[in-house]
C-alpha cells in the first residue's frame, strides 16, 4: 500500500516539476507535451542560454582589454588546454581529457578542440560583415571540410560554432588552426582601421 502512495507522490512531483519547466521555457522549444519533449526542449533552451552567456562574457572581456584597433600578429599567443569531459549515461562517471587550444584578442576569441574525428571551432567576436565566409575560406584552404555551422548573435556580438572534418592532407596543429582563424580577424581589423 505504501509503495503505491510513494509512486503516486513521485508522479505528482514529476508533473509539478514538468509544469514549472514548461512555464519557464519558451513554447517554440517544446514540440509536444510529453516528458521527453519537455526535457529535450529545456535542454535545448539551456544550451542556447549558455551560448548567449559565453558571448556576453567574451564581449565583457574584449571591452576590458585595450581599446587598440587590434593586435599585431606577433602579439597573438595561442594557449594549449586540456578539457575534462564527462561521458557516458546517467549514473556513470567516465571522464577523459580532450585537447584544445585558444587564441584570444580584443577582436575575437577563438577556441579549437578535438571531438572524436572532428574539430569543434568556436569564435566569439563583434559582428563583421563577411567574416563567416573568410573563416570558411581559411578552413577550406587548410584542408578542413565544414560539416556544420551554427551562428548565434546578441546585439553586436556573434558566436560562430563550426564542426569541421579533418581531411587527409591536413598537417596543422590546434594552436596553428586557432592562430590562422584569428589572423582572418586581424587582417580585417587592419582594413577597417585604414578606412
Amino acid at each position: 500500500m505504501s509503495h503505491i502512495a510513494v509512486e503516486r507522490n513521485r508522479r505528482r512531483q514529476m508533473n509539478e516539476h514538468l509544469k514549472v519547466l514548461r512555464s519557464l521555457t519558451p513554447c517554440f522549444y517544446i514540440k509536444r507535451g510529453d516528458q521527453a519533449s519537455i526535457i529535450g526542449g529545456v535542454i535545448e533552451f539551456i544550451n542556447e542560454l549558455h551560448q548567449v552567456l559565453q558571448a556576453l562574457e567574451s564581449q565583457k572581456r574584449r571591452k576590458s582589454l585595450s581599446p587598440s584597433p587590434g593586435p599585431s600578429p606577433k602579439t597573438l599567443q595561442p594557449t594549449l588546454h586540456q578539457f575534462d569531459i564527462s561521458s557516458g549515461g546517467i549514473g556513470t562517471n567516465n571522464a577523459f581529457k580532450e585537447l584544445g587550444a585558444s587564441c584570444n584578442s580584443s577582436i575575437a576569441d577563438v577556441e579549437v578542440k578535438i571531438s572524436g574525428p572532428n574539430v569543434i571551432l568556436k569564435v566569439i567576436s563583434q559582428r563583421i560583415p563577411g567574416q563567416v565566409s573568410r573563416i570558411i575560406t581559411v578552413l577550406e584552404s587548410l584542408s578542413f571540410e565544414v560539416l556544420h555551422l551554427n551562428i548565434s548573435s546578441m546585439e553586436e556580438t556573434v558566436l560562430y560554432q563550426f564542426v569541421v572534418k579533418i581531411e587527409l592532407g591536413c598537417q596543422l596543429s590546434l594552436e596553428e588552426l586557432a592562430m590562422e582563424v584569428q589572423q582572418s580577424f586581424s587582417s580585417e581589423a587592419m582594413k577597417l582601421t585604414a578606412v
